[in-house]
């Protein structure tokens, strides 16, 4: 499903137009967002699951192409773990 796909979905189930859809869903994405940008990023949605922001530690890797050794630097990734009811249902 794509974004759009989405905004149309959300239009349709809620009974609003598309562009008040399109906000809200950019609403909802710009505040997860801003909040995994603070230290201890998380967000929680009950029954759906919680996204976290988690440092991932330098390491060594390789450059499939030539097998040459390189460096990771260490950065942030979000993770995602599934709540009850989203497993559930899938």
């Amino acid at each position: 499903m794509t974004k759009s796909e989405l905004v149309d979905k959300i239009a349709e189930d809620a009974g609003i137009k598309k562009p008040e859809a399109a906000k809200a869903l950019d609403s909802f994405m710009n505040n997860v967002i801003q909040a995994l940008k603070k230290k201890d990023g998380k967000v929680t949605l009950v029954g759906f699951g919680t996204f976290s922001k988690v440092r991932r530690k330098a390491r060594k890797g390789r450059n499939p192409q030539t097998g040459e050794e390189i460096k990771i630097k260490a950065c942030n990734v979000v993770k995602f773990r599934p709540g009850k009811k989203l497993k559930d249902n899938i």
